[in-house]
């Protein structure tokens, strides 16, 4: 009689202890619906062109010839317009400023000066595709990135992240 009271306590306590472990090896419950698909806002290629366009004339109007390129926040090119005597490296860029800025998020000119301070920051020059050189300007809706925005070929970053600036306020109602 002891022997089947043992057996029976063991039995229980095996029983027990596999669904200890089966419940602590279950999956974790499915993320909510709500949580599993994320909404996110994007430009539209009207306003991109729109921002392109904007940023080329915001140079030519102060004699400098440009290539913008505007990309959107995962930093796939959009649009690209570049002036009629812009130089043929204005193109590579501008299109580098904008990836780097959406990527980033923030302004390139300011990523520069920033690893110029920090030797740590100076690596990210290292990385494929980043160009730490003034031009590249972030596009927000609100407080949120929806791309951004390249210039190349005015005689300096600080002249292209000011055209960039100059097309973004052009646009800043459709945001």
């Amino acid at each position: 009689m002891q022997t089947t009271l043992r057996l029976g306590s063991l039995a229980v306590l095996v029983a027990a202890s596999i669904a200890s472990v089966a419940h602590a090896q279950a999956p974790a419950p499915a993320a909510s619906a709500a949580s599993a698909v994320r909404t996110e806002k994007n430009m539209s290629l009207a306003l991109a062109n729109q921002i392109a366009a904007e940023a080329v004339a915001a140079c030519a109007a102060n004699g400098y010839n440009v290539a913008a390129t505007v990309v959107d926040r995962a930093g796939t090119v959009r649009a690209v317009q570049r002036a009629d005597n812009a130089g043929p490296h204005t193109l590579a860029s501008s299109e580098r400023k904008a990836w780097t800025s959406a990527s980033s998020k923030a302004p390139t000119q300011a990523m520069m000066e920033g690893s110029q301070k920090n030797p740590g920051g100076a690596n990210l020059v290292y990385l494929p595709g980043v160009l730490l050189l003034g031009g590249g300007v972030p596009v927000k809706s609100g407080n949120e990135v929806i791309g951004a925005v390249g210039v190349g070929g005015a005689p300096g970053g600080h002249l292209d992240e000011q055209c960039a600036n100059a097309a973004i306020d052009k646009v800043k109602g459709l945001l």
